[in-house]
């Protein structure tokens, strides 16, 4: 099975217990089921930090005229290494379509406070469906999709002097961080290319007024001219590894 932890969980449905596999045939109904309509969170990253369990929702229509022996369920894996990544699954009952046809609800947990992640989990995933027949057998899909699992990224920022004399200096520091799987804390992510916005007192939107990189450690600094009382940002776009992120606001006053 390699290094992940299952856990069975019965809420609703069937308890759903899976084993892992090398690998997952392409296509669809070579068992004599066939999965449609799969969605994974949306279509969004899934973004993991270090102590709160996170739950992606899923969903898919199964069509076969076998009985199954669990509910059945879609998954992340990774071809070639037999890896899936969960730590939990809850699937409905069957909402019943027709005779042969279900469609089913359903929650993907991760919990990297209770389970262990690796750093290199984040990235790409591939999406299949399976499920286990009465009497032994069942059917593995590849459904062609992909989904992204991130490590949370963190932004702080202080903006000084408060208050500031107009046409004065101002100075805007913070960092960037990002969930250490593996130590369970959020470490300094250098290198990253953060935008500095700024929002004037009494409006409700947030513009951006440049772009600053982080040097090695994760620490931002620039400074702006004082013009107008206002709130002061950073905000960070993420990657194919890392979740985005915004610091909370800090307001300076211009006087």
């Amino acid at each position: 099975m390699g290094k992940q932890v299952w856990r069975v969980v019965v809420a609703g449905g069937a308890a759903a217990v899976f084993t892992a596999v090398a690998a997952v045939p392409a296509g669809a109904a070579e068992g004599g089921v066939s999965f449609t309509r799969v969605q994974v969170n949306g279509g969004k990253p899934i973004v993991i930090g270090v102590s709160k369990e996170v739950a992606a929702p899923a969903s898919f229509r199964m069509t076969t005229t076998h009985k199954w022996k669990w509910s059945p369920a879609v998954f992340l894996y990774r071809s070639g290494s037999g890896d899936r990544l969960w730590h939990a699954i809850e699937t409905s009952d069957c909402i019943r379509v027709s005779t042969s046809v279900c469609d089913f609800n359903e929650t993907m947990y991760f919990d990297p406070s209770l389970w262990d992640m690796y750093n290199s989990e984040a990235g790409a995933w591939k999406v299949g469906a399976e499920v286990h027949f009465k009497g032994g057998g069942g059917d593995t899909d590849d459904k062609g999709l992909t989904v992204h699992v991130k490590r949370n990224s963190r932004l702080t920022v202080n903006a000084s002097p408060e208050p500031v004399s107009k046409g004065g200096t101002i100075t805007v520091t913070g960092k960037v961080t990002r969930a250490n799987w593996e130590t369970r804390k959020y470490a300094s992510y250098g290198g990253r290319l953060v935008s500095l916005q700024f929002k004037p007192a009494g409006t409700a939107s947030y513009t951006t007024v440049k772009k600053v990189y982080a040097n090695g450690s994760g620490n931002l600094k620039t400074t702006v001219k004082a013009s107008k009382t206002g709130t002061w940002r950073w905000v960070y776009n993420g990657n194919t590894t890392t979740g985005p992120s915004k610091s909370s606001g800090d307001n300076v006053v211009v006087k």
